[in-house]
């Protein structure tokens, strides 16, 4: 993973004459959770591989971008139901201080992203050797 500084995407509104209501990226689902040694963020993403999502983390939040294109896109097909999201999506988790950003690891397996993101040693509870002056 790469530091990557993150820009705002500005999200518009068009009138109802014009089509879309709103311009807006689906929102990933996740699952967020620690353990003794790292901080862990789980989603469920079918159709995507991971070289396909930009993952950046700055600081204090991380950024999950990507896009789910419809394996069934047919412009003469006519749906009962669509539930499915197809397109643009994003989730933006907010980082506790006591991370090793540096050392954050992702994988896909069977469509599902775990990202581990290991904590400090102060975080582990471990002792911090103290000087004396």
């Amino acid at each position: 993973m790469s530091k990557l500084k993150v820009k705002e995407e500005k999200k518009f509104a068009k009138t109802e004459e014009e089509g879309e209501i709103f311009n807006q990226d689906g929102e990933l689902v996740v699952d967020i959770f620690e353990t003794h040694s790292d901080f862990v963020v789980l989603a469920a993403i079918a159709g995507v591989q991971i070289k396909d999502l930009d993952i950046s983390v700055e600081k204090d939040m991380m950024v999950i971008k990507g896009s789910r294109e419809n394996p069934h896109a047919d412009p003469t097909k006519k749906y009962f139901y669509q539930e499915c999201y197809w397109g643009p999506f994003s989730k933006k988790v907010v980082l506790p201080d006591n991370l090793d950003v540096e050392e954050a690891n992702a994988q896909m397996d069977k469509g599902l992203l775990t990202i581990s993101i290991p904590k400090t040693a102060k975080a582990k509870g471990e002792k911090i050797g103290v000087k004396e002056a």
